[in-house]
């Protein structure tokens, strides 16, 4: 059985609190905290990518978290840019928030931390890395005005965001993509499906590529005709 593999990006509504100023001011007491808008996901494999919105439930995101909660419960492998530190995170704020339980175990890729540790771009936001890396680009929009259109229950501003939240999911499996071969510590596909094969994407049409030799041994090095990664496994 292929793994699961999750491609999400999620939107948020932002803080609302008093503050005495405008710039790096200290919040004296929240009115509301954030809460999901909507989310949008891919499963790889697949050619459609989905968005659920928290429009027209009057701003409870209850539904909308428990069905993220359910994606990742099915999910072998999260894929996100910047999901090991905000959008998994944030998440799980609302889950707990809401008295959900916690998902199963599954292992994250997060594209932002790839590119900061095997490359030296001139930025790793998803946006830059797609343009540098000829994929696309994310949809433009109005700025803080598309989120409180949202929050005012526009019809526009809902559009446009689940349109700016898909392509941001589209975009970052692309990126994904690009950086596949490079990555050294990529979940293990081919130990997930129980066979041998490239870790990193799974495939069996994987060709013997010389040897490595550390202070030790020697190791065997693969290349795989998929996605073009190398790996190394023990000689035999």
């Amino acid at each position: 059985m292929k793994p699961k593999v999750l491609f999400f990006d999620i939107e948020t509504a932002p803080n609302l609190a008093y503050v005495w100023g405008k710039y790096e001011q200290d919040v004296i007491a929240f009115v509301n905290e954030f809460h999901l808008l909507s989310f949008a996901y891919k499963w790889l494999g697949s050619d459609k990518v989905k968005c659920e919105t928290i429009k027209g439930q009057g701003g409870d995101d209850k539904k909308l978290a428990k069905k993220l909660r359910d994606l990742f419960d099915q999910a072998d492998i999260v894929i996100a840019h910047n999901g090991d530190s905000f959008d998994i995170k944030k998440a799980r704020a609302r889950f707990v928030f809401h008295g959900l339980k916690p998902p199963s175990q599954f292992a994250t890729v997060d594209t932002l931390k790839v590119a900061r540790k095997y490359f030296s771009f001139n930025s790793n936001r998803l946006n830059d890395l797609g343009i540098y890396l000829k994929v696309g680009e994310k949809v433009k929009h109005t700025g803080f005005d598309l989120w409180l259109g949202c929050l005012k229950d526009n019809k526009k501003s809902w559009k446009l965001l689940e349109k700016y939240n898909k392509q941001d999911v589209s975009l970052l499996e692309k990126v994904y993509h690009k950086l596949l071969p490079w990555m050294e510590r990529h979940p293990n596909m081919a130990l997930l499906q129980d066979r041998d094969g490239c870790p990193k994407c799974g495939s069996k049409h994987v060709h013997k590529d010389g040897v490595y030799a550390n202070s030790m041994s020697l190791q065997q090095r693969w290349e795989c005709q998929k996605c073009h990664g190398k790996f190394l496994t023990r000689r035999k």
